[in-house]
């Protein structure tokens, strides 16, 4: 048996991380409501999200008399998780007026991650509906705009039944990450900002939301539309009218997908939907740009939530389960293992705060000009490095269970298919990786800004402890490194003699370890919160692993024309297709 804990008393980084990162007063208040919320997770939450992945939903498309209803059916315990969503304020503490942005997004993300693996992905109705709060008010709407004032209102509000959720519908059949480039959704005036919606969205989760926001191009006079994202416009709409009739929508069928089977997500038709357009004609893109930064720390919530939920009950399982004599906590090798585990989730754990603490500062007006810098880059390289690292560590700690693992009664095999997903939404490893150079290519020196932060944090470093002492080496040296190639890689992908992109992945993985390195190390360093534990962890993220894992011919044009070679070496298709 395997049995989950209250995370915050059971975390071994969470509640010091908080500590350091919040005002006292702040801190007691934050750490009495997150304990709170860690027991009735363990008393009722966890209970709630397990039965909605057994009783899944469904779609009934027509009723007795071929009437055409679209009938989604999901389980009571999926209203009632979105119902202690409201209740708990897993939305509106991120809004409070009469609370520092800063102490309120901290709070709010240390409270999606103790949510999020035992959810029931109505955390992902929740990433949404906390992109559409901060798109809508970024857009300078509330007051000013009816549906969307409301809107506002009801998303982050705590009364169960008043609270909203929102659908976020981008993706379509040859779209993908190409939001510009694949929207064949069209917009028909029909008043000043009001306009029939046609079109077909491809993925379109949590579809029982009660409002969406969509991208569509405005159709003129003439019938006509702007191509790519210059004509795309954001628009809000509700999904449903009082009396609960689809709004020009057709549920044309439920994705049948690998894991999120609780998540109900649908291919829809929009056929003369009802929107409001929102913002600017035609600066769609642009819109959705704050919902991206919001839902991609969404994800890495996610991503390392199920990191922890699967250490922690690996760790658990590891006292009582016995092999050749002794528990599995007795022996070397397996403590050895969940230790790697373990180091891999703290440093991927304070990527996350970070990012949390750079948010709360940008929202509060309180951003230096590397703060801002630092979360423009944080943002696409938390997000693709959590969900990386997030599948291969749920797949270990499975494995920690020996075939029980494997058995879907147990439960764990949930984490390993929904985990898949986070390396997937809000963008893929290489869609993310290539937003990280976009940053680089900016009119601001992010690469300086980069090694500036790096250094503010390093500049705590406890010199008097040989671990920390070699630790901050270590990240000093890698961080020249990449500095010296990115620059090199510039001035020779100018002459064409290079191709950044290639590199991505590497160069973005690299800026994750640098800079989790050097959370870890300041961390640490802190006497105030930190043990040994902390020292060693730090240790081994630095000097035990490679922090960039870059070569300066990997960049070399010769190398992408062979890795072409080797993909498509001896394909079938070559001769009747261009490569």
């Amino acid at each position: 048996m395997h049995r989950v804990h209250n995370a915050v008393r059971d975390d071994p980084i969470l509640d010091r991380a908080i500590r350091r990162l919040l005002p006292e007063a702040d801190y007691m208040r934050v750490a009495a409501d997150l304990t709170r919320f860690g027991d009735r997770i363990t008393a009722e939450v966890d209970r709630l999200g397990r039965q909605a992945e057994l009783e899944q939903p469904r779609l009934e498309q027509q009723d007795a008399w071929g009437k055409r209803v679209d009938k989604l059916i999901v389980c009571n315990e999926w209203y009632k998780l979105k119902q202690i969503c409201a209740e708990e304020g897993v939305i509106s503490i991120g809004y409070e007026d009469d609370v520092d942005p800063f102490v309120r997004r901290i709070h709010q993300v240390a409270k999606l991650f103790l949510f999020s693996p035992s959810s029931g992905l109505v955390s992902c109705p929740m990433a949404m509906t906390d992109g559409a709060v901060k798109t809508l008010t970024s857009l300078n709407l509330y007051g000013k705009h009816k549906l969307a004032t409301e809107a506002v209102d009801r998303l982050r509000s705590r009364d169960p039944s008043k609270a909203w959720t929102s659908g976020q519908w981008m993706t379509e059949k040859k779209g993908g990450s190409d939001v510009a480039g694949g929207c064949d959704t069209y917009a028909v005036q029909i008043d000043k900002d009001t306009y029939r919606l046609h079109g077909y969205k491809w993925f379109s989760s949590a579809i029982d939301a009660d409002v969406a926001l969509t991208l569509a191009r405005v159709v003129d006079a003439d019938g006509n539309a702007l191509e790519g994202s210059r004509g795309l416009s954001l628009f809000l709409l509700r999904i449903r009218d009082d009396a609960g009739n689809l709004n020009g929508i057709q549920m044309v069928r439920l994705k049948n997908k690998l894991g999120t089977k609780q998540l109900p997500t649908a291919e829809l038709l929009l056929d003369g939907a009802i929107a409001e357009r929102i913002g600017e004609q035609g600066r769609g893109v642009a819109g959705i740009s704050n919902m991206l930064n919001i839902t991609r720390i969404h994800n890495a919530v996610a991503s390392l939530g199920y990191m922890r939920r699967i250490i922690s009950l690996a760790r658990d399982y590891s006292t009582k389960r016995e092999v050749f004599g002794q528990t599995q906590s007795k022996w070397p090798l397996h403590t050895t293992t969940l230790a790697k585990l373990e180091v891999e989730t703290r440093g991927s754990m304070l990527l996350l705060f970070e990012s949390a603490r750079l948010l709360g500062l940008s929202e509060a007006g309180k951003s230096s000009d590397i703060d801002a810098m630092m979360l423009r880059l944080i943002t696409p390289v938390l997000k693709l490095y959590a969900g990386k690292q997030a599948v291969p560590l749920v797949s270990e700690g499975i494995e920690c269970f020996g075939g029980q693992g494997y058995m879907e009664d147990t439960g764990l095999p949930t984490l390993l298919r929904d985990a898949q997903v986070t390396p997937i939404w809000e963008g893929t490893t290489n869609v993310l990786s290539l937003d990280v150079l976009r940053v680089f290519s900016g009119k601001e020196n992010i690469l300086l800004a980069f090694g500036k932060r790096v250094g503010q944090l390093l500049a705590n470093t406890k010199l008097d402890d040989q671990k920390l002492k070699k630790s901050k080496e270590h990240v000093e040296s890698a961080l020249k490194e990449l500095q010296t190639l990115l620059v090199k890689a510039s001035d020779s992908a100018i002459q064409g003699k290079t191709r950044i992109d290639s590199v991505a992945r590497n160069i973005s993985f690299a800026i994750a370890r640098i800079y989790a390195g050097a959370l870890l190390i300041d961390h640490a360093s802190d006497s105030s919160v930190a043990n040994s534990s902390d020292v060693e962890v730090a240790y081994r993220w630095c000097c035990e692993q490679p922090l960039i894992e870059l070569r300066w011919e990997w960049f070399a044009n010769e190398r992408v024309k062979a890795d072409r070679d080797i993909v498509f070496d001896n394909y079938a298709g070559a001769k009747m297709s261009k490569i």
